[in-house]
């Protein structure tokens, strides 16, 4: 058993139709028009949809500078064959003591209910329990969010419980499910 995480930083992953990559300045356009200014697509987010690009190219800006640490995985997932960047995967909490982390994605409504978000998750799941080391991954959603916990539960992840009103979103709290797979469980699989 390794003694602590063996961290890889942001690499790229690719798989049937996507590849799972670092975010680049140019990616504004395509994050910014597919998923980052839709509030449909961030209503349950904890972030609000962004008002203009110039929001998008900040962030994006934001998230380059992280990837000098190899400790950030942050990847946009982009259509393989059409090179259109349709959403984002990221681990978006780290628990270097006890080897876990907690994931968070997005995608553009145009590509809602095509598996893709399951074939992103599934992809950096290998990835991060034999590459990285981690034992635990585990997500969450709103309780009003069904997909997002059936994309979870595809890849993989036990449903372990509802933690109440534990987010904040404007003014009103917000019930989560939380889901979780250890490096034993898929083993077991």
């Amino acid at each position: 058993m390794l003694d602590r995480l063996n961290h890889r930083g942001t690499l790229t992953i690719e798989t049937e139709r996507l590849i799972l990559r670092r975010y680049k300045s140019d990616d504004a356009f395509d994050m910014f028009h597919n998923w980052a200014s839709d509030s449909e697509v961030t209503r349950f987010l904890s972030w609000a949809p962004h008002d203009h690009i110039e929001i998008t190219k900040e962030i994006i800006e934001i998230w380059m500078n992280q990837y000098q640490y190899d400790h950030v995985y942050n990847w946009g997932i982009q259509l393989k064959h059409e090179g259109t960047l349709i959403g984002g995967i990221s681990v978006v909490a780290l628990n270097e003591t006890h080897f876990s982390c907690e994931i968070g994605y997005c995608i553009g409504k145009e590509y809602w209910g095509n598996g893709i978000t399951t074939e992103a998750f599934s992809a950096i799941i290998p990835f991060l329990f034999d590459k990285v080391g981690m034992n635990r991954i585990s997500a969450n959603h709103d309780t009003q969010n069904i997909a997002s916990g059936r994309v979870m539960q595809k890849t993989g992840l036990q449903y372990e419980g509802t933690a109440r009103q534990a987010r904040k979103r404007g003014s009103q709290f917000y019930d989560i499910a939380i889901y979780a797979i250890t490096k034993d469980q898929r083993r077991n699989r």
